[in-house]
């Protein structure tokens, strides 16, 4: 059941990383391909997987700030605010003046967003639960062994882009 990087000549720790830090990036160049995918709403109209996310994140919590969007996903608050913005005008979301703050502004879907929310679920509720069914046939030992590899590679992006 385990498929263990047998397709790279691995002789040391090192290139074993090597070759691990390798499937990593074709993992993250794959998930880049799948954000750009539209989902389907209505027979008119498609909003992208990145679109979807956004949305779901938003919907799950009821009410987000673009500060709260740019946190979740670990993205600048300039490009939340393009992202909030380009949903704003394509009906999904809308803004309202956040009661604890003047510089805050509260997100919530709109009537057009919870339709693409539940289009969204629709469309990767399968992929989750597949997902889910995977990991689950794993010790928990193991999946939070992956947990905390994803936070050490986490770090190191942040550091990267200066967030530390």
């Amino acid at each position: 059941m385990i498929k263990v990087l047998y397709y790279f000549a691995v002789e040391t720790n090192e290139d074993f990383i090597k070759a691990t830090i390798r499937q990593l990036l074709r993992f993250a160049n794959k998930y880049s391909r799948i954000e750009k995918l539209p989902i389907p709403v209505d027979d008119d109209l498609e909003i992208t997987t990145k679109e979807a996310h956004t949305i779901q994140a938003i919907g799950e919590r009821k009410q987000m700030s673009v500060t709260d969007v740019a946190n979740h996903f670990g993205v600048t608050k300039s490009a939340a605010s393009q992202m909030v913005t380009r949903l704003e005008n394509k009906g999904f979301l809308s803004k309202t003046q956040a009661p604890h703050s003047n510089k805050e502004l509260d997100l919530s879907l709109t009537d057009l967003g919870w339709r693409a929310f539940r289009a969204h679920e629709r469309c990767h509720g399968e992929d989750m639960a597949g997902l889910v069914k995977r990991l689950e046939a794993y010790p928990l030992q193991q999946v939070a062994i992956l947990s905390v590899l994803l936070e050490a590679i986490d770090a190191v992006m942040d550091e990267r882009l200066g967030e530390n």
